[in-house]
Formats: C-alpha cells, sequence, structure tokens
C-alpha cells in the first residue's frame, strides 16, 4: 500500500505550478493538481453581462468566475482564476527580465546567465513570436512613432508573445478580425489550436485558441503522463503528518457549497501565486498554527511591479484600442536614462466587449429579422466604437517592494482573518511619476492629450496584475522564506514555485522570469528524486 496518495500535489496551475505538474510527471511521479478555478473551454468564456466574470475569495462557492480582482487599502490586485492561472488572463508577453535585474536582492545562484537555458526553455515550451511587421496595429504603430518623435527610436521593440500567428493574415481582409479567419492546427503537444485573427480579446479568452495558454502546453504534457487536475478545489491549509509528507487540507467548490476534503503527499509545490501562496502559508502559520516555524519574513517584501496605465485620447486619428493583440511593443527605458528610473512602456488594448455580446447572442437566435437586427448591431459595434480614439498607454517598473501580507481582522466580521496589504506609495512615488512623465510626453508628441487617472492623482491608489514577493528567496530564514531552489525554510519537501519567490520588482512582464525560475527549480529537484 502507498504511503501517501501522491508523490506530489501541486497547489496552482499558473507559471510555475504548470512547469512544476509538467516536469515531475514526466519523472513518473503521481501528480496531483489542485485548482481554486474552473477549466474554462471557447465555450464557456465569459462573453455576456450575466456570464461567471469574477471571483470572490469570501464566498468562492456563491462565485467563482475568471478573473479575481482583490481590493486591499490603496491597492487592487488582479490575477486569473481557472486551469492555467495567470495565462489565461495576462496579455501574452512572454519577455525576459534583464541580466540587471538579479544584480541584488537575490541569491547568488540565481543569475540572467544561469536562467537563460530555462528563459529558452519556457519560450519554446509557450512557442514564442513577435508580431509580424505586417501585422502591425495603431497603437504599434503609435508607439513607433512615439518612441522616435521622442528620441527612443532605438529603444522601441516588438515583444516575445505566446500567441500563434498567421504570416498570411492583414487587416485589409474583408472581415478580418472575425473568427473564421483563423487557420486551425495541432500544436507540438497534440492540442488543437487556431491563428490570430487580431480580436483584442486575449485577456477574456481567445476563442479561436490563438494564445498559447499553459493548458495547451506545459499542462497538456502534464495530463498526458498521468498528472491529475481538480478544478474548483480550494486550498485552505497544509498540515505536516508526523512520519513524513503532507495533508492538504481544501474546500470543494460544488453547487453553490463548499466541501472540506484532504489528500495527502510526500512533497507539496506551492504555486497559488504572489497573493495565494502567501495567504495560504500566513493562514497555516498564523491561523491554523500547523507551519509555526515559518520565516518571519513571510508576507514581507512585496512588489506591485511599478504598474501604470494612463489613458491619452485622440480626435484626429483612430486608435481602436480593441483591434490586435493587447501588448505588442514597448519602449526600453529599463537603464534608469529617464528621471533616473528603470521603465518599461507597453501599448494597450482593451476587448470589444459590445462586439462579443452581438456575436454571443446571434448564436441563440433563429434566422429571421432579429437576428439580422444582430447582425446589424455587431457591424456597427466594430466600426463605431466609443473608444476608437483611446489610447491606453501601459508600463512597468522597478518599485521599492516594500508592502506587506498580513492576515487582519475584517471590521464586519472581527472572528475571522482576512488578507491584507500594507503598502505605501511614499517610497515607490518618484517610480510612477516618472512613468506618467513619460506617458505625457508620448502622448503630446502624438498629438493626444493624456488623461492621468483620479484614483492616483487624488487617492494615490494603485492597481497591478503582476503582483511579486511575499514568500521571498533568501539565503537563511533570517532574510527569506525560501532559498534559491524554493524550499521552505524550516520543512522538508514543501516548495514554493510562483511568483511569490520573486524577491523584488523585476521591471516588466514577469510570466517567464516565473517559469523559468520553477523550470530550474524543478531541474534540481528531479535531480535529487533520481538519487
Amino acid at each position: 500500500m502507498a504511503r501517501f496518495e501522491f508523490d506530489a500535489v501541486v497547489i496552482g496551475s499558473g507559471f510555475g505550478g504548470a512547469v512544476a505538474a509538467c516536469r515531475l510527471s514526466e519523472q513518473g511521479q503521481k501528480v496531483l493538481v489542485l485548482e481554486r478555478g474552473r477549466r474554462w473551454t471557447p465555450q464557456t468564456y465569459p462573453r455576456d453581462a450575466n456570464d461567471a466574470w469574477l471571483w470572490n475569495q469570501d464566498k468562492p462557492h456563491k462565485c467563482n468566475g475568471w478573473a479575481d480582482l482583490r481590493t486591499f487599502s490603496d491597492m487592487w490586485v488582479a490575477a486569473g482564476a481557472g486551469v492555467g492561472g495567470g495565462s489565461l488572463i495576462y496579455a501574452n508577453v512572454s519577455v525576459e527580465a534583464k541580466p540587471e535585474a538579479f544584480a541584488r536582492g537575490w541569491p547568488a545562484a540565481i543569475t540572467y546567465e544561469a536562467l537563460k537555458p530555462y528563459y529558452d526553455r519556457v519560450g519554446q515550451m509557450l512557442s514564442v513570436s513577435e508580431l509580424p511587421a505586417t501585422q502591425f496595429n495603431t497603437r504599434t504603430r503609435l508607439m513607433k512613432e512615439g518612441a522616435e518623435k521622442c528620441g527612443w527610436g532605438d529603444r522601441f521593440r516588438t515583444v516575445p508573445l505566446a500567441v500563434s500567428f498567421d504570416p498570411d493574415w492583414n487587416e485589409n481582409l474583408p472581415d478580418a478580425r472575425h473568427d473564421h479567419h483563423s487557420k486551425r492546427f495541432t500544436n507540438p503537444h497534440g492540442r488543437e489550436q487556431g491563428t490570430c485573427v487580431q480580436c483584442g480579446n486575449c485577456d477574456i479568452g481567445c476563442q479561436v485558441s490563438a494564445k498559447n495558454t499553459l493548458d495547451l502546453n506545459y499542462l497538456a504534457v502534464a495530463e498526458d503522463h498521468g498528472t491529475e487536475i481538480r478544478p474548483l478545489h480550494l486550498v485552505e491549509y497544509l498540515q505536516p503528518l508526523p512520519d513524513g509528507g503532507w495533508r492538504i487540507h481544501y474546500d470543494v467548490l460544488a453547487n453553490g457549497k463548499r466541501k472540506r476534503g484532504t489528500v495527502s503527499a510526500q512533497r507539496v509545490i506551492l504555486a497559488a501565486g504572489s497573493i495565494g501562496s502567501t495567504e495560504l502559508l500566513l493562514r497555516s502559520r498564523d491561523q491554523y498554527r500547523t507551519l509555526p516555524g515559518l520565516s518571519a519574513c513571510l508576507g514581507k517584501g512585496w512588489a506591485f511591479n511599478g504598474d501604470f496605465v494612463t489613458p491619452a485620447f485622440y480626435t484626429k486619428r483612430t486608435i481602436a484600442p480593441s483591434h490586435g493583440v493587447t501588448i505588442s511593443s514597448a519602449i526600453d527605458l529599463l537603464d534608469r536614462s529617464f528621471q533616473g528610473e528603470a521603465l518599461f512602456i507597453e501599448d494597450g488594448g482593451v476587448p470589444n466587449l459590445a462586439t462579443d455580446f452581438a456575436r454571443r447572442r446571434l448564436k441563440h437566435l433563429p434566422h429571421g429579422k432579429l437576428r439580422r437586427l444582430w447582425q446589424q448591431i455587431g457591424q456597427v459595434s466594430e466600426t463605431a466604437d466609443p473608444l476608437a480614439g483611446m489610447m491606453p498607454w501601459f508600463g512597468q517598473a522597478i518599485d521599492a517592494a516594500d508592502g506587506r501580507l498580513y492576515l487582519g481582522r475584517p471590521w464586519y466580521a472581527p472572528w475571522q482573518r482576512q488578507l491584507k496589504i500594507d503598502w505605501r506609495f511614499q517610497r515607490s512615488e518618484s517610480a510612477v511619476e516618472a512613468m506618467i512623465a513619460v506617458h505625457k510626453q508620448l502622448t503630446a508628441a502624438t498629438g493626444g492629450e493624456a488623461v492621468v487617472p483620479a484614483t492616483w492623482t487624488k487617492l494615490r491608489n494603485l492597481i497591478t496584475p503582476h503582483p511579486l514577493g511575499g514568500c521571498n528567496m533568501g539565503l537563511t530564514a533570517a532574510n527569506g522564506v525560501t532559498n534559491a531552489n524554493g524550499e521552505v525554510f524550516g520543512y522538508q519537501n514543501l516548495y514554493v514555485m510562483d511568483g511569490a519567490v520573486i524577491p523584488r520588482a523585476i521591471g516588466l512582464n514577469p510570466s517567464r522570469t516565473i517559469a523559468a525560475l520553477a523550470e530550474r527549480n524543478c531541474e534540481i529537484l528531479c535531480q535529487q528524486l533520481q538519487t
């Protein structure tokens, strides 16, 4: 009889968890993935107003939708909820961190040179490519124009994207962004996909499967090697077993109810993201008291990775931010040449929900006058976009990474424990203001008017889709929660492999760095299993 039900339980299925499940299962390990969200498909992606858009951490059995938007004091955090984790809602960008990002704050073993082979491996698994020059959209061209007019022409570049492009597609095709232009193919992992039609729906689910989400590569390989994935399983806390190994306590979310369950494993890989993994360890230490020996550094050193968006409006040119991949290009100012801050500027897009809604309605309508009416509405929404003149300037920066996650007591239910963030804007203010200054300069150079959100100018509030830290890597428990290999100090066979271990902001999209770190640390773990 097996000592444990599984060799490894992976908690979360994002860029760290998917890599871990894949590599461990390839080594013959019996792997279980516990994912809090649903298993989404193009047929179930949210589109209508009444669809399951949001996840509610307080009532996940009632509200377990597409995206988790946590509202903390002065900081909001956006995360994906589903099999594939953040790959479901991110903007496809798979860029390597700069060598200087590892110059301080990391264990000596983690350098760009050490990660480079794993960066390459991730790029191959995700089939990354750049937007073809023949498919530059209005935002890409605006970025290039702005960079050149501001003297940054040599810093403009397209970015690697986890998207499958058709070199024959172009925006002059009849009804160019319609799904029927997507060409079907079978990817290297045996999963059916389609090519990109530049529809702009990257962040709300690519209905043609041109987006190379983790369920189509890493998780596909994991399942082909026997990994079991259980969606709608929300882990509550971890318990070390007296004879070694772990018991994982979770809730099954089904039929509007929460049902308790447990499973045992020899080892646990935490990969629930910066927020999720940190919260789980905090609850295990401070609420359930099953892991009292966790480092006092737990929750500290949290970063929002300098994320900021400045919308700009143009009256004499059409931008159409819903046309094209969500992000296609960047202006690299990470060398601190602008106001002494490290900045990475990107073009930003938004999904065309009006068109999506019209198309969704068409699928449920019989042929006749009503169907023709909705066809007309769909055509109008393509050409009469109320946001046609808006350019959302995106960007990341190196922030202070001085936030702290902790369990507090909500005022409305003081008997409960709720995750909170202690974050102050002062030490990161110069980075945000430099980002705004760049956005304004690019806008002015291209004939637009930037409108800085009042959430920043009045309230000093921010939102980030790229939270980092909370279970930071360190040399010892005195300055970190895990070592360079992701092993949690003080506990055997417990690992963290996600953005929670990154000890500082890296100033650009972190997904590839998270996956590369997981590739490295899984390789080390697999080597240990073979000895």
